[in-house]
């Protein structure tokens, strides 16, 4: 073969390679972000990179942009492995147009999306883009359809991760809102559909773009992210770490490992985990962290509902997701932000096979106007709904409470539950023993010489009667009330029971939730 046609491809290549310059390359270094191809080169296996659609140029010629052409168009796509496992990524390169998507720009990810779906394997997006190219116009809107389509079609059948390292704004966002998880680089990172000079014409709000659409606005107020990296290198952890407890699609099992942490290895000091007290706060991740394989567990949200807890972990070496009340914030009651990210959490796991372990430790639902007119009834049923469809096993932990409506749809065994264990001091009625008597026995307090004694008389036989798993044991409610130091044990055998669970649902096209 002729060696011009060599050289050609060679520089071809390296012009590639350069993307929009070394000056704007160096600018994004100066940021601390780095470029396109820097961040494939971290986030996969050494050498395991194939590059597609590299030569690609736009087709625009409005504004002169016929002048102006990048092989790659702003965005290289391929795919590599992580820890040996293929996964398919497109990285936004902002030293080309800012990194905005267009047509041809569009049509890259779109292929690579295609090409993981046939392969079965997941999506990275590293996102870090001006938005749609304004001078192409409708074409660049056009794109990002064809892009959210392939998002729809591909929730719930193969993993999809998006990391915001730098600018996303308008269009954009709304891509990485339809995927599994979302990640957000600190003080580099932002999202907003409107910026904050559009807002401060349309409603005279003042507002700085880390305060509108930072990463820690995000993970702590709105719930739009789930991690917050401390960089971008943080960031490349997180992803493996999260691929690392999900299937490649939804039709294989989660990969299991050694982690050399066995069953019956019980750290005796969770017996003392839950205080006497019902009423005194404690951190339920640290129960979690006792049981788990390695105290390992990984937090999703872990900035946002934090009276809901959610995260993977690992029993015998078994990828589980958990969720659960944490009465160390808002004494564990479920609001609105928790009820999003519980279900949520439990639908994500559903859809890729990944057992869900309960740790219920709940006195109701948050009472107020906000959360009534905001629709907790709506949101709340979210939860229910979530456990409900569940067919992936299901285990549930009582360790204390267990009241009212938010005991049913913390995956209670009548709601779906495959096993549900309870601890000596679980509580299980219909309201905790105070609200209940006020009702019960109005007319006897009222009628009472001392009303304080008379209450705390009739609370006291309340709480033997009901402040107990006891009751709901005897009907079959709770399949084993057990010593906290037997939980781990159990769940692992639990589990292993439970790997060969099949269950279906009446054919339809989808079930309506209520969002």
């Amino acid at each position: 073969m002729a060696k011009d046609k060599f050289e050609e491809l060679t520089k071809k290549r390296e012009e590639a390679m350069l993307g929009g310059g070394e000056a704007r390359i160096k600018s994004e270094h100066d940021k601390g972000r780095f470029t396109a191809r820097e961040r494939i080169d971290k986030l996969l296996d050494p050498g395991s990179f194939v590059e597609i659609d590299e030569f690609v140029v736009h087709r625009s010629t409005d504004f002169g942009m016929d002048k102006k052409k990048v092989l790659g168009d702003g965005v290289v796509t391929g795919f590599g492995k992580i820890n040996g496992r293929r996964v398919f990524l497109f990285s936004q390169d902002f030293t080309v147009f800012g990194g905005s998507l267009a047509e041809m720009y569009g049509e890259k990810i779109v292929k690579i999306m295609d090409m993981a779906m046939d392969a079965g394997a997941p999506v990275v997006g590293l996102n870090s883009g001006a938005g749609a190219r304004v001078q192409e116009g409708v074409t660049s809107l056009v794109a990002y359809c064809q892009i959210f389509q392939r998002n729809t079609h591909a929730s719930g059948v193969i993993p999809q991760i998006s990391a915001i390292m730098g600018p996303c704004a308008g269009g954009a966002v709304y891509s990485p809102a339809v995927t599994d998880f979302t990640i957000m680089v600190k003080e580099s990172a932002y999202m907003f559909i409107t910026g904050p000079d559009v807002i401060k014409t349309v409603t005279g709000e003042e507002v700085t773009f880390e305060e509108l659409g930072g990463a820690m606005t995000h993970n702590s107020v709105s719930g739009v992210a789930q991690f917050a990296s401390e960089d971008e290198d943080h960031c490349f952890d997180q992803i493996k770490t999260i691929l690392s407890y999900m299937p490649s699609n939804n039709m294989e099992d989660p990969p299991r490992f050694d982690t050399g942490h066995a069953p019956d290895d019980v750290d005796m000091s969770i017996d003392d985990m839950v205080p006497d007290d019902p009423n005194k706060p404690y951190d339920m991740r640290d129960v979690v962290r006792k049981l788990v394989d390695n105290g390992e567990f990984f937090e999703v949200h872990e900035h946002w509902a934090k009276n809901m807890m959610a995260g993977f972990a690992r029993f015998d070496g078994r990828s589980v997701g958990i969720v659960g009340q944490n009465p160390a914030f808002l004494a564990g009651t479920i609001d609105i932000n928790a009820s999003d990210k519980c279900s949520r959490f439990v639908r994500t796991c559903d859809a890729f096979n990944i057992p869900v372990i309960t740790f219920m430790d709940v006195p109701g639902y948050l009472p107020g106007t906000n959360q009534e007119w905001g629709g907790i009834i709506r949101h709340g049923a979210k939860i229910l709904y979530a456990f409900a469809e569940a067919t992936v096993p299901l285990i549930t932990i009582i360790t204390r409470k267990g009241y009212g409506g938010a005991f049913d749809v913390m995956s209670s065994r009548d709601i779906g539950a495959d096993l549900v264990f309870a601890w000596p001091n679980a509580e299980i009625a219909v309201m905790g023993p105070d609200g209940a008597i006020n009702i019960i026995f109005r007319k006897e307090i009222a009628e009472a010489k001392d009303k304080e004694k008379k209450r705390a008389e009739l609370v006291k036989e309340y709480r033997d009667k009901f402040a107990n798993p006891y009751v709901a044991a005897g009907l079959g409610y709770i399949d084993k009330v057990i010593f906290p130091h037997e939980t781990r044990p159990l769940i692992c055998k639990g589990l292993d029971m439970l790997e060969s669970k099949r269950q279906s649902r009446p054919p339809k096209k989808h079930g309506n939730i209520p969002l």
